[in-house]
């Protein structure tokens, strides 16, 4: 890689200040905060684009992963609904549009993926004040007799802690219940930005980024995987994403339990946040939408994917990343509810033949994986 890095910084770096950090991943030393703070705040796209690239090549070749996957939603009431001013799928027990899924509900949803053969459910929703751990080993366990050999990749960091406190139980004893009845990885939803005055402004009663860390640390102790993400685009600094980044990268250096980290971009409609700042529409633009992937891949030099979530950015901005560092697509999705909430105009969910013509329109090699990165399918 150190041949192409300096070819990149010869010929496509156009901001002197990232020659330094261009050096340093030519040599494979490890990018600081300070450099990622300068990555962020450098206005100079294609360079970094090109060196998040070859540092993905380096790691992933040509291959772009991508999963038959199905988003369920088992209820989006919240105890956080007043808190969390960034969200807008929340809602309180008798608001309109308030839901819960009985587990036939959900059963019937899972057999509604059509397109290709699923395989993992994807499931996340909000901090019920009344349902129990049995609610969701009862539905882990009913899934997996439904559709033996399909994951189960279920429940934010965030929600782990809130039913270890409605248990009365601790969070590894929640996460061991989990595993017993099915559960296969978790997603990396709730992290937000870990730097204590932007939970403050966003999300004041939120688990805190020490105690979203903490989880994830005792579930990869549990030998559960998981996703890592960042939500970017509000009220963070490049700083604050520099220091959330480093976070998770000490995380991975003691577990090694990180699949891939995905930054997640803020929607401001229909939430207090967009609100409060008069915003309206999809404010996160595309040269950050693509930064913030590169700055990731440069960044997270032990995390092995880094993912494009293509219904928040869009599927042809998520085609340019796989150019900007980015190795792993967002999949079929099937039913997605939490972004479009927030004002995502993009399509519900994308047909199986739809993801492996956008990989292969980037010039890349489509490769279907299971959750844990398996490959099951690759499309030489």
């Amino acid at each position: 890689m150190a041949t192409a890095v300096r070819e990149i910084a010869d010929l496509r770096i156009t901001d002197h200040a990232l020659r330094p950090i261009a050096e340093r991943v030519a040599a494979g030393e490890r990018l600081t905060s300070d450099d990622a703070i300068a990555l962020f705040e450098s206005h100079d796209l294609l360079g970094i684009g090109a060196l998040a690239d070859a540092a993905n090549r380096a790691k992933n070749g040509d291959r772009v992963f991508f999963s038959s996957n199905q988003h369920i939603n088992p209820t989006n009431v919240c105890v956080l609904r007043n808190t969390c001013v960034f969200c807008s799928f929340a809602r309180l027990p008798k608001e309109d549009g308030a839901y819960t899924r009985t587990l036939d509900e959900v059963l019937a949803e899972a057999s509604q993926a059509k397109s290709s053969p699923t395989r993992e459910f994807h499931i996340v929703g909000g901090l019920h004040p009344k349902l129990r751990l049995s609610y969701y080993t009862d539905m882990i366990r009913a899934l997996r007799e439904a559709y033996p050999g399909v994951h189960v990749k279920a429940l934010t960091a965030v929600e782990i802690a809130h039913l270890a406190r409605i248990e009365r139980s601790s969070v590894p004893e929640v996460l061991l219940a989990l595993k017993e009845a099915g559960l296969t990885s978790m997603p990396g939803g709730g992290a937000e930005v870990f730097s204590t005055a932007v939970r403050a402004t966003i999300a004041d009663r939120k688990l805190a980024g020490e105690e979203w860390i903490a989880v994830h640390r005792d579930a990869h102790r549990l030998g559960i995987p998981s996703n890592c993400t960042m939500l970017y685009g509000h009220v963070e600094t490049a700083r604050d994403r520099a220091e959330h980044l480093a976070m998770l990268r000490d995380l991975q250096d003691e577990t090694g339990g990180f699949l891939t980290y995905i930054p997640l971009a803020y929607h401001p409609d229909h939430n207090e946040l967009g609100d409060q700042m008069g915003w309206t529409g999809r404010e996160t633009q595309g040269v950050d939408d693509l930064k913030n992937i590169a700055v990731g891949r440069l960044v997270l030099d032990n995390v092995p994917h880094v993912k494009t979530h293509w219904p928040m950015v869009t599927p042809f901005l998520s085609q340019v990343a796989l150019s900007f560092g980015s190795d792993d697509l967002e999949g079929t999705v099937v039913y997605e509810r939490v972004y479009h909430e927030a004002g995502a105009e993009t399509p519900m969910e994308m047909l199986y033949d739809d993801l492996v013509r956008l990989i292969r329109g980037a010039g890349k090699v489509p490769v279907e994986r299971d959750s844990l990165y398996q490959p099951v399918r690759t499309f030489d």
